[in-house]
This record gives structure tokens, C-alpha cells and sequence, in this order.
């Protein structure tokens, strides 16, 4: 009971929290129902489960409201739907304990990036080709990664294509497309090799839909987006202290 209820409630607020940010929440939720009882394994194909729910409500939402790239959001996205299953599989093969670092520095990685990266805008427009193959680049790095940590990959997306020059509601909202796919695709690599119990993630699903759609209603038109970033940092660098103190002590 205190999975399902400690667990509802921060689906629903950080699923709205996160699409505000269009990265999902599977990196809060993997550590969350980690410390819950829920193997590694089942925490890692539930949350990327509940990424591509929640933010498919968010980008349809972003999608609407013009704010995707498509040019670049599909290369972006076919690469890491490619690539993400080969991490899921990948990740059998890593000790538990190293993967826990892993999952640490991802989380200090990401953490930075939220507190400190600051894009510059392109100084010029690339070409189609260009602007794909870069975004091919991300969007690979991305869905491995993801895959193998049971994340959608956002965080390595969003700043990718901040840097390529994008306005950050823009990046936000082809992000948020992007990760649908590529957690998808990572879900059903893990799943594979064990599924999630159905009844706990069907609850969450429901939740993190609901908690998303609202997140990106208010991302378009009530919330400052440096606030938001650095909110969002603070509370990753928390998560990774913690996991990184389990590992040592």
C-alpha cells in the first residue's frame, strides 16, 4: 500500500513537473521505486513505461502549440528508438552496483546541466542535412544511454538541441517527442527480459498522464523556465547524493 500510494503521489507531481521540462520523469521514479522494494530491473522498465505515457500527453500538447521541430525531431527520435533496446539488454550484463554509479553520475551529469549549462543561439542556420546528422548523433547517444539506465534520454537530448541553436520551447517540446519513442523502445527491451506487475504500473500510467498533460498546460504559458531548471537540478543532485551514500556506507 505504501508503494502504491507513496508512489502515486509522486508520479503525479513529478510527471507534471518534468514535462513542464519535456524530459520525463523516469530518473526520479527509477531511484523512488528502487527505494521502494521494486527490483532494479522492474523500477527501470516501469519508469520508462511511464515516460512514454506521460509525455505523450505532453508532446501532443507541445505538438499542437507548434512547438516541435520536426526536421530535427525525427532524427533524433529514430536513432534513439534504435539504440535504446541495445542498452536495456546491455544493462543484464552490468553489476547491480556499478549500474547504480552509473545511474549516480548520470544523475550529477544532468543535474549540471540543469544548474549551470547556459546555450548560446546557433550563429548560423545549418542545413537540413546537417541539422539531421547532428541530431541523428544526439538522438543515438541518448536512446543507448536511456536504455541501459532505464531513462528516456532528455537530458542528453534537450541540451543537445539548445545547443544546435533552437528556442528552448522549442527544444522542450521536440524533446518531449523524442523521449515518447526512444522510452518505448527501451520499455520493451527491458521488458523482454521481465516484465513490470501490471496493476501497479497500469495505476501509474493513469497518474503520470494526468500529472503531464497538466505540467505542459502550464509550462506554455505560466512558469519561468530558469526557475523550473534549477528547481529540477537541485532535486537530481539530491537523488545521486543519496544513491552515491548507499553505495559507499
Amino acid at each position: 500500500m505504501t508503494l502504491y500510494l507513496l508512489g502515486g503521489v509522486v508520479v503525479l507531481v513529478g510527471s507534471g513537473i518534468m514535462a513542464m521540462a519535456g524530459l520525463g520523469a523516469a530518473f526520479i521514479f527509477v531511484p523512488l521505486f528502487y527505494y521502494l522494494g521494486v527490483p532494479l530491473g522492474e523500477a527501470m522498465s516501469t519508469a520508462l513505461l511511464l515516460n512514454a505515457v506521460s509525455l505523450g500527453a505532453a508532446a501532443t500538447s507541445y505538438a499542437r502549440a507548434g512547438l516541435v521541430r520536426w526536421r530535427t525531431g525525427i532524427p533524433v527520435l529514430v536513432t534513439a528508438v534504435a539504440l535504446a533496446p541495445v542498452g536495456a539488454v546491455l544493462s543484464t550484463h552490468v553489476d547491480h552496483g556499478v549500474l547504480l554509479a552509473l545511474f549516480a553520475g548520470f544523475l550529477v551529469f544532468a543535474g549540471a546541466m540543469m544548474l549551470l549549462y547556459r546555450p548560446r543561439a546557433a550563429s548560423a542556420e545549418r542545413s537540413a542535412p546537417a541539422e539531421a546528422a547532428v541530431g541523428a548523433g544526439v538522438g543515438g547517444t541518448a536512446g543507448f544511454l536511456g536504455g541501459l539506465l532505464g531513462v528516456g534520454g532528455g537530458n542528453v537530448i534537450l541540451p543537445g538541441l539548445m545547443w544546435m541553436g533552437l528556442a528552448p520551447k522549442v527544444a522542450v517540446g521536440t524533446t518531449a517527442l523524442a523521449v515518447v519513442f526512444s522510452s518505448l523502445s527501451g520499455f520493451f527491451g527491458h521488458v523482454a527480459l521481465g516484465g513490470p506487475n501490471p496493476l501497479f504500473v497500469g495505476v501509474m500510467a493513469v497518474l503520470a498522464a494526468i500529472g503531464s498533460f497538466l505540467g505542459s498546460r502550464v509550462m506554455q504559458s505560466r512558469i519561468s523556465a530558469d526557475h523550473l531548471k534549477r528547481g529540477i537540478g537541485v532535486l537530481l543532485w539530491v537523488f545521486a547524493a543519496v544513491i552515491g551514500w548507499d553505495l559507499v556506507k
